[in-house]
């Protein structure tokens, strides 16, 4: 524990110096990762507290919030370039994208693959799924359910690749001033996937026993039905970046917005209380991806409280959000082996496992993260030397 605190504390002086960020973004990743947590927690423990399974059973909306954030950053970084009229350089993307993701997620791959007391479940889906992020097409619980939560990295992955193709289009189209029709054009398209899916895959087989895998595998995992909070975060990036008297408006209201976006997550909450009913599988995401847009709305508002609030605490756990989310049901599986036979407080049991995927992620970021970060900024300031020379 006290090494532990020590790193703590090294950890944010070494942030002290860090250039500005939204400070509410980093609240909103803290959050996402914790109602992860809270969901995965509930599933795997045997030693949880009696109120855990009525607050975590909403937890799988932190991926979504995750989707929002990274549609918003991803894009707004983009869309930077293009209102200072640069050219989208696909290989400074792709190296930046791959020294942010793939080092630790590799790391975490192999793992998973050696070391079989650390899957949380039985059956694990093949190699080259994982090295080619399709895992969350066709992934079916009933056989694979070791590091299925994988899957949301393959929908950003995809993301990725689409994402500065199709803008790079649009430059060379020009086709900017039109390109709010793709966006509608693709939020509308999820509502029409997600309901064919259910009608032709889920609904023939829902009145059967055990067929919830059916619906995980052709509703909840795959890229076309998943794109409502990307997209989100995609339309907020834009209005932030190319409409600034618009964002100026708008941003007035943050506070509005953060109440707009509590009360759609609470009509969330009760439409996705089944989640495997028609309603809550066509209306569900989009509604729960539009809740989280309007507390992003809020968190990056310069007038509102989560923009003003640095927080250390939520700034550290944004940090470690992505190596906890790799690692985390592993860590529980095993904390659960090593202690669940012990008569111990579910309350001290979860927080136990709590430091200990705290402990864990933080040696995946300090050994493995933050290495190959420092390289990245070597190699894409090398790159961009480079350019300057022969311009």
């Amino acid at each position: 524990m006290r090494c532990i605190f020590i790193s703590i504390q090294s950890y944010i002086i070494l942030q002290q110096n860090q250039p500005f960020k939204f400070h509410g973004l980093d609240h909103l990743r803290a959050l996402a990762i914790i109602l992860v947590f809270l969901s995965h927690y509930n599933l795997l423990s045997h030693h949880k507290p009696t109120w855990l399974e009525d607050v975590a059973k909403f937890g799988w909306t932190g991926v979504d919030l995750f989707f929002v954030l990274s549609g918003f950053l991803i894009s707004s970084q983009l869309f930077a370039q293009i209102k200072q009229g640069q050219a989208i350089s696909l290989k400074t993307f792709f190296l930046k994208r791959f020294f942010r993701i793939i080092p630790a997620y590799l790391v975490v791959v192999a793992i998973y693959f050696t070391i079989p007391f650390f899957r949380e479940k039985k059956g694990l889906a093949e190699l080259w799924r994982f090295l080619t992020f399709t895992q969350n097409f066709g992934l079916d619980l009933s056989k694979t359910k070791a590091f299925t939560h994988s899957w949301s990295l393959c929908v950003e992955e995809h993301f990725y690749l689409v994402l500065p193709i199709l803008l790079i289009l649009l430059q060379k189209l020009q086709g900017f001033k039109k390109a709010y029709w793709l966006l509608i054009i693709l939020f509308l398209l999820g509502f029409a996937t997600r309901i064919y899916s259910y009608e032709y895959f889920y609904e023939p087989v829902s009145q059967q026993q055990y067929t919830w895998p059916v619906w995980y595998q052709y509703i909840y995992y795959p890229t076309y039905n998943r794109l409502d909070g990307l997209i989100t975060g995609v339309t907020i990036a834009a209005i932030y970046q190319f409409l600034p008297d618009f964002w100026s408006r708008l941003s007035k209201y943050s506070n509005s917005f953060l109440s707009t976006g509590l009360l759609l997550l609470t009509a969330a909450w009760f439409l996705c209380e089944d989640q495997m009913t028609f309603y809550a599988s066509a209306f569900g995401f989009p509604l729960v991806s539009l809740g989280y847009g309007c507390l992003v709305i809020g968190a990056i508002s310069s007038g509102n409280f989560l923009y003003k609030w640095n927080s250390r605490v939520t700034s550290f756990i944004a940090t470690l959000s992505y190596a906890i989310y790799l690692t985390h049901k592993g860590v529980i599986h095993m904390t659960e082996e090593w202690l669940g036979k012990n008569e111990i407080d579910p309350h001290f049991m979860m927080l136990i496992t709590m430091v200990s995927c705290t402990g864990f992620a933080m040696l995946l970021h300090w050994m493995i993260e933050k290495p190959f970060m420092k390289w990245r900024i070597r190699i894409v300031n090398r790159k961009s030397s480079l350019q300057g020379v022969e311009n």
